[in-house]
Parts: C-alpha cells; structure tokens; sequence
C-alpha cells in the first residue's frame, strides 16, 4: 500500500510541481490550498505525512500543524515556507513539526527529507499490519485487512491502518474490558505523548464504520470511566 501525503499550498505552481514529483515516486496525494480545508482532508483521508506551507490563507500553518498534532503525535509534518528566520523554525518544531524546508528547495532534499520522516516513523511505530491478519467478522460487519476494507450490509468503506490495528485488537480481545493506556500502549506506542482523547476520536470515526446507530453502539461499547469492551454479537446497553 503506497503511503498517502497530504500537500498543503496555496501557490498553484508549486503545488502542481510537488504532486507531480510526489505522483511519479508512486506516491498517493491529497492536496489542500488553505487550512480549514487542510484540517478536513486531514480527517477524511488519515495521510501518512503532511508537506505544510505555514504561509496559506484561513488557518496558517502553524494552526493546522498544532490541531493535527493535538490528535496524532506520529504522523510527520514537514513545513514548507519561504521564511527562512531562525524563530520561525523554533516556533514550527515547538508545535511539533518533524521537520522544516525553506523554499526554493530542490527536488533531491524534498525527497531525501521525505524519505527520512518515513524512516524515523517506521522506527517509532509499536506494530504493523501483519501479512496473515486474519479477516474480522462480527454481526454484519466483514472487515478484509489486506484491502483496508470494512464491509457492514452493502456498505464498503476504507479503514486507517491505525483504526484497523485497533479493531483487531479489541476483536481478539472480545468481552474484556481493555483500558484506554493499553490501547494507547499497544497501538500507539509506549513513547504516546498525546491525550485519551486522540484515542477516542479514533472510536468515535470506528464506531461510523462498524455499528448500524453509532450514537447507540451495540459492537464497541464504552466502559465509563476505564475504557471499551467489544462483543461480536450485538448487545443492548441501558
């Protein structure tokens, strides 16, 4: 599965020049010219690593880049900017930017810078998904993980690797009561430095997926105070 990066930037001749950079290393891109709409692709295609300019209209950079990383800590944001100032750099690596390139920049150290964010990743991440996952089935929801695919009815949508790793966690782990720490700990890494609260927007947009009424899950019920339990069969919570 080819990584996804969103690109965010607002001048269109440097925009069109990094998709077709990126397109052609085999990459998938999502693009966006202003942060608002920044944030919302963020939340509907979970890419893999952010290219930010920090000069864009709406929400600047340094907005964008401090809401996404108050809900995931290890996606890589890389700011793209014209500044080239010292401050500027400390202001975007405090909010949690990986890394930082001034503008112009040649295609050789975009790519190099890339590939880096990806290598450091990778070392970062607690798991993958394993080659002989095995398909999830519950009620009638059928989840394919080598297709990142969650089938409920006729019904198909596409699932995030982190969204995946925590449904099949949870389904081998049906009828326990898993506290939040252990989820954070097993999909996100013993070094998470963020909040619950990126783990329960990640329930949240799972339970979308999964239950028929998301508002009254059946499947992936919360447990007050400690953290989820799941049920293969549907259960009716009071």
């Amino acid at each position: 599965m080819n990584e996804k990066i969103l690109v965010v930037e607002d001048d269109n001749s440097i925009l069109t020049g990094i998709v077709d950079l990126l397109e052609s290393e085999e990459y998938q891109v999502v693009t966006a010219t202003d942060g608002k709409k920044a944030l919302l692709q963020y939340e509907k295609h979970q890419p893999d690593l952010i290219l930010l300019d920090i000069m864009i209209p709406e929400l600047s950079g340094y907005d964008v880049c401090r809401t996404i990383r108050s809900q995931d800590a290890l996606v890589p944001i890389l700011m793209l900017t014209a500044k080239g100032q010292e401050v500027d750099k400390v202001v975007g690596l405090e909010l949690g930017a990986d890394d930082y390139i001034v503008k112009p920049f040649g295609i050789r150290e975009l790519l190099a810078r890339i590939h880096a964010a990806f290598r450091r990743l990778n070392a970062k991440k607690p798991s993958s998904i394993p080659e002989q996952m095995n398909e999830i089935c519950f009620g009638s929801v059928s989840v394919i993980p080598k297709r990142f695919e969650c089938v409920r009815g006729e019904k198909i949508t596409n699932l995030t690797k982190r969204e995946l790793l925590l449904l099949d966690y949870l389904y081998r782990h049906a009828g326990e009561v898993v506290t939040r720490l252990t989820l954070l700990n097993e999909i996100w890494g013993i070094n998470f430095e963020g909040t619950t609260r990126t783990l329960d927007q990640h329930i949240a947009k799972l339970r979308q997926k999964i239950e028929e009424t998301p508002e009254k899950p059946k499947h992936l019920i919360t447990v007050h105070g400690v953290g989820y339990r799941f049920f293969k069969e549907q259960v009716s919570i009071d």
